[in-house]
């Protein structure tokens, strides 16, 4: 990735706030390649005038918070689907019935994280085969639907007037995702949800470690009803998104709506799955949610931003590139394991799977000798014990066959 694409915070940053953005948690295993982009990005000189390109970094204040850990019953869950996962040899390569089946990709595996079966697990309430289901169910339709063939010169029309903007994190260290149906350019088209996918792989891309949910921005201002997306659209993102990016909304924040628009979502709500609508915010100030030093100016934030196509598209683009390579040279250099770490995958400070094993491995192995020393060092006083009342028995013996003959001798001299 070149230094092109980052853009530092605006020069009209308060004092008080960091303007370099901070460089992201290095990884103390041993088995994470290293980068030296995000020096040279942290270098930079800071430009003036509208900022035109993607933060590469939440601020150091904005952090994930830790994940619950899991319950007894919840790991044996999930051994369970991960043992099944890696026992699938091929997978359908589209829903339809007979379908033509192959191995599963590398770049399927790399999505098969310990966090991606987790996060079906969760939207399953736990449920094994019913996660199943669902892990094989999204694998089919990210091949039919062709996720990862989607390229940046394909759906780069979609977005030539900026009406999906990937810029900041929310205080929780999402990246965010503006939705801007106000720049809507192209008319109703299978080609929209495609441009839609493209954009939640690319904020999910630059999500730092630790952060698994992206906040969604939607701002209805000076809007149409016709620049808005169909019903029969907005149900089939809304399928997508809930069916096969469980887990991943962090937060929505939707804003300026007019009537016609809160219609319009009083006849999706029925769709909506229950544990999404407690993540919906209504016209609410969004620097509660956003810190200002990463938030458009247009929404009540600092910065002002431009949206120049050929500015922003390639440096988003070759940013979530980067980070996508760093992930697959890591996923390689660990032993390429489907349920593998994904906090180690983006570079955080948690270990690979291999290098976690091996540690335990190490530990077992190192315990079993201190083990097997503390049994022998029991085991012998109870030898000694033993030995000591056999002797003890064969003394008695002794003394008793001495007395019986003393008793013989007694009586021969009477």
């Amino acid at each position: 990735m070149s230094t092109a694409a980052v853009e530092p915070a605006p020069a009209t940053t308060e004092p008080n706030e960091k303007v370099l953005l901070p460089l992201p948690t290095t990884d103390t295993a041993s088995d994470a390649p290293s980068s030296t982009t995000d020096l040279k990005e942290a270098a930079a000189p800071e430009p003036t005038g509208p900022t035109k390109k993607p933060f590469a970094h939440p601020l150091e204040t904005c952090k994930p918070a830790a994940p619950a850990p899991l319950t007894a019953d919840q790991q044996s869950k999930y051994d369970e689907l991960l043992k099944t996962v890696k026992s699938w040899d091929t997978l359908p390569k589209t829903s339809a019935k007979n379908a033509e089946t192959a191995p599963l990709s590398d770049d399927e595996k790399i999505w098969l994280t310990r966090e991606c079966l987790l996060r079906y697990l969760r939207a399953t309430k736990w449920n094994l085969s019913q996660a199943e289901k669902r892990v094989r169910e999204s694998i089919v339709w990210r091949r039919e639907f062709g996720v990862d063939g989607l390229t940046k010169e394909y759906i780069s029309d979609e977005n030539a007037t900026g009406k999906q903007v990937i810029l900041g994190f929310d205080n929780d260290g999402r990246p965010c995702l503006y939705l801007l149906p106000n720049k809507q350019n192209t008319k109703n088209s299978p080609k929209q949800v495609e441009h839609l996918v493209f954009m939640l792989e690319r904020v999910l891309d630059v999500a730092p470690p630790g952060q698994e949910t992206l906040a969604l921005l939607i701002d209805f201002r000076n809007s149409s009803n016709s620049s808005n997306p169909s019903l029969a659209t907005s149900k089939q993102c809304l399928n997508i998104l809930q069916n096969h990016y469980p887990e991943r909304l962090g937060r929505a924040l939707i804003t300026h709506l007019p009537w016609y628009v809160l219609t319009f979502f009083k006849l999706i709500t029925p769709f909506i799955d229950p544990n999404t609508k407690p993540k919906l915010k209504f016209n609410e100030p969004l620097p509660s949610f956003i810190p200002k030093a990463q938030l458009m100016n247009t929404s009540g934030g600092d910065v002002h931003f431009e949206y120049e196509h050929d500015v922003y598209w390639p440096a988003l683009n070759e940013l979530a590139e980067q980070r996508r390579k760093e992930r697959r040279d890591r996923w390689e250099k660990a032993g390429k394991h489907v349920g593998e770490n994904e906090t180690y995958l983006k570079g955080g400070a948690e270990k690979s799977v291999s290098a976690v094993e091996g540690s335990q491995d190490a530990v077992n192995g190192a315990a079993t000798p201190a083990a097997a020393t503390a049994d022998a060092a029991a085991a012998a006083p109870v030898e000694e014990m033993a030995k000591l009342e056999v002797k003890d028995g064969k003394e008695g013996e002794d003394a008793k066959a001495e007395a019986k003959e003393g008793d013989v001798e007694k009586k021969t001299e009477s």
